[in-house]
């Protein structure tokens, strides 16, 4: 069975490995990038309708601000999302189930997008970062990839990958979207993507191929 490498930052990345431990996986842990608080200001409240949670390192990482908009309804843009929220004491009213571009937003509101500074836009929503997934410049472990699946969880990871690894013709990718797919690059011994954008179908997809179904 091929070892599965998960690039993920903390806290996501080791919740991906203890996942993949339960699917009897050797899960590698090798982060591409440490996520951070940045400062940031709060708006007003009273200035927006709702909040659109892309991330939970939104609310990890929010610090003093974010409590100042608690008076405001989320979107999350999943469940993991949903529930960190509802703990910090936000009240959701929507939560997705087929990534941000596939968010049911309402239209009409004045929507704040809090979240990260490399990010996903939506059209009318005004963004504020409140966090950054600053790069590790040498991850260790990375230049051991070969005869292993690595799991792609977004496009920059996958942009990152390829500035990192060349000799790729023995390395397996199982990504979360086809736009992480699309930005490894090719070279690859195969590329796979996910049923669903979701950490728990593309480890699904990661056992298959770890398993050596690389069909």
């Amino acid at each position: 069975m091929k070892p599965l490498v998960i690039l993920r930052p903390e806290p996501g990345g080791s919740r991906s490995v203890a996942r993949a431990q339960a699917l009897g996986l050797e899960a590698i842990h090798i982060p591409l990038f440490a996520v951070v608080p940045i400062e940031w200001q709060a708006p007003h409240p009273g200035d927006f309708d709702a909040i659109i949670l892309t991330s939970a390192n939104t609310v990890r990482h929010g610090g003093e601000e974010l409590l100042k908009l608690k008076s405001l309804p989320v979107h999350a843009v999943g469940e993991a999302t949903a529930a960190i929220a509802r703990a910090a004491g936000f009240i959701v009213v929507s939560v997705g189930e087929g990534g941000s571009r596939a968010m049911n937003l309402p239209q009409g509101q004045r929507l704040l997008h809090l979240t990260g500074r490399d990010h996903q836009t939506f059209p009318g929503a005004t963004s504020i970062a409140v966090y950054e997934a600053r790069t590790v410049d040498e991850p260790e472990g990375i230049a051991e990839l070969k005869h292993c699946v690595v799991a792609v969880h977004s496009p920059r990871a996958g942009v990152r990958l390829a500035e990192l690894v060349e000799d790729r013709n023995k390395i397996s990718i199982a990504a979360i979207s086809q736009a992480a797919a699309d930005a490894c690059g090719p070279g690859w011994q195969s590329v796979h993507i996910a049923a669903e954008p979701n950490d728990i179908a593309l480890l699904a997809l990661a056992a298959s191929l770890c398993e050596g179904h690389d069909a």
